[in-house]
């Protein structure tokens, strides 16, 4: 005993400077640093055993750590601010078909600075197959000179791995009784028989055993005369009373009615609700004495600002002389989130957003051919009328060279042209004025290229759903409407009726945004 205290010690002493080494060499770079176990294989565990270990980290500018898990805890899993991690995967964590099962667990670590760090760690949990577990059994109370019937209650027998399971008869059974695969006892005792049993009573022995691997355990039941009428028995599986549950979230119950008098003694098996949201046939009758109860509360059960909503759920059973047995069941359903509409709203939001953008280019696009055709028209009408100030212009110019020296007067025509003609540009004086086209054109590509710019960020930065549940979703995407308010729509002459021609189809809008994501891409 003293050697294993000094080896337990010495792992301990081992641990610590382990740790300690490791958190001084990471402490001096410029980041939060995180330290597992460093032993081999420390993230493989088995079914039933404990796995413990402290978190440390080191580095950034603080000297203080706080822990957390950010994703993948699972139930069971014990971890607190300090690091201190504790886990025991139940029997039934593996699948029984497989050897073994991974999951990722996201580990952070975060300083008084607001520095951090995370990793990821992959935990192995290897498979362990146990034998059957078996609860009290209830007494069986038979009759005589009539068939007699007893199920071994389900929910007293229980396979940890979840594994199929199987009765097998033992050699202690009396004469005439018979048992099958499925737990059912079946005994119609003679006289001889029941006058014993009245005397005094009986055990049974039973074997339960798992498939595939036959592990067994045995089983006993106390077998009576019966003498009075007694009231039936309601088992509930699992054996809570108490059930939390979230909206939308499936909640199954299975019952087990027996009878002291007999099985077939039982008459009805239900319920009565508090609340009318829970229909009747959420009890599903599975065999004459087997019930299962499946009900998913809807998004709308708990009715908003409440948090959670209690019920309660009367289950009774009633036998052919009328006794009742009850069974009552406390629930607390707890208001969510229905995330896929919330999925869906942001998403239609997205698209409604690139959908006005994408219309708006359109018209933008259509106004710039439209300024377009306009200037070339009044650069054209801008050419003949210089044509024609230049043509006057020279008649007046030649009209000296050929007069005479002492001529006293100078016919000319179109002379008082020849003062405004300097360049093909110098006029505007007839047609519509370029300038005004110009300056127009000019704000409607700027503007086009801004709302393209701007819309081929917004499409891919919240291209998928995790991206547009980020806390800056709504922010850009206020900026990004807001962009889509045009100034100067009367100076630029906008059609406020104006219709696009064009379906905003998906395939449209990912013409137009090449990182736009459609409703079953981004969902992905």
């Amino acid at each position: 005993m003293k050697k294993v205290q000094e080896k337990i010690f010495l792992f301990l002493i081992f641990s610590f400077l382990f740790y300690t080494a490791q958190a001084q060499n990471e402490a001096a770079g410029s980041g939060v640093k995180l330290f597992f176990p460093g032993y081999a294989n420390w993230n493989m565990i088995e079914e039933g055993k404990e796995l413990v270990f402290t978190l440390r980290a080191a580095g950034g500018s603080g000297n203080h750590y706080t822990f957390a898990i950010t994703q993948g805890r699972q139930d069971g899993m014990d971890f607190d601010t300090s690091g201190y991690f504790a886990w025991k995967p139940e029997y039934n964590f593996v699948d029984r078909l497989n050897k073994e099962k991974s999951i990722q667990v996201i580990f952070e670590a975060r300083n008084e600075k607001g520095e951090s760090a995370s990793q990821t760690v992959e935990f192995k949990v290897k498979h362990v197959n146990q034998p059957p577990t078996i609860g009290d059994m209830k007494t069986w109370y038979v009759g005589y000179n009539t068939p007699n019937k007893y199920v071994i209650n389900p929910g007293m027998v229980k396979d940890e791995d979840n594994d199929p399971i199987v009765f097998v008869p033992t050699d202690n059974m009396p004469e005439g009784m018979q048992l099958n695969a499925q737990g059912e006892f079946t005994w119609k005792p003679s006289l001889t028989q029941f006058n014993a049993l009245k005397a005094k009573a009986m055990y049974v022995d039973f074997i339960v055993e798992d498939q595939p691997g036959k592990l067994q355990n045995k089983g006993r039941i106390r077998i009576e005369a019966t003498q009075q009428d007694l009231p039936p028995e309601i088992t509930i599986v699992p054996k809570e009373t108490f059930i939390k549950s979230r909206e939308n979230s499936p909640i199954d119950i299975r019952f087990y009615i027996a009878d002291p008098n007999g099985d077939d003694d039982v008459t009805a098996f239900d319920f009565i609700s508090a609340s009318s949201s829970i229909p009747k046939d959420a009890l599903h009758k599975i065999t004459a004495n087997r019930y299962e109860f499946i009900w998913k509360p809807g998004y709308d059960f708990v009715k908003d600002p409440n948090d959670s909503l209690s019920t309660q759920i009367t289950f009774f059973a009633l036998d052919k002389s009328q006794k009742r047995a009850e069974l009552k069941v406390n629930f607390l359903i707890i208001n969510t989130v229905d995330e896929q509409a919330k999925d869906l709203q942001l998403y239609t939001q997205y698209r409604v957003a690139l959908v006005r953008a994408w219309d708006l280019l359109e018209q933008l696009k259509a106004k710039e051919q439209e300024l377009k055709r306009a200037y070339k028209r009044a650069k054209k009408g801008k050419v003949h009328r210089s044509i024609t100030n230049a043509s006057l212009g020279a008649i007046s110019g030649v009209a000296p060279v050929v007069i005479k020296p002492n001529s006293a007067a100078v016919t000319t025509v179109g002379g008082t042209a020849v003062a405004t003609i300097s360049t093909l540009e110098a006029t505007e004086v007839i047609g519509r004025s370029t300038k005004d086209i110009i300056e127009r054109l000019n704000y409607i590509i700027e503007k086009k290229n801004e709302l393209q710019t701007k819309g081929d960020i917004f499409a891919r930065k919240y291209a998928l759903k995790s991206s547009r549940n980020s806390k800056d979703y709504t922010k850009d995407l206020d900026d990004f409407v807001a962009l889509l308010n045009l100034k100067g729509m009367v100076a630029l002459e906008l059609d406020a009726s104006w219709e696009n021609k064009k379906q905003a189809t998906d395939k449209a809008i990912k013409a137009t945004f090449k990182d736009f994501s459609p409703l079953e891409e981004s969902t992905k």
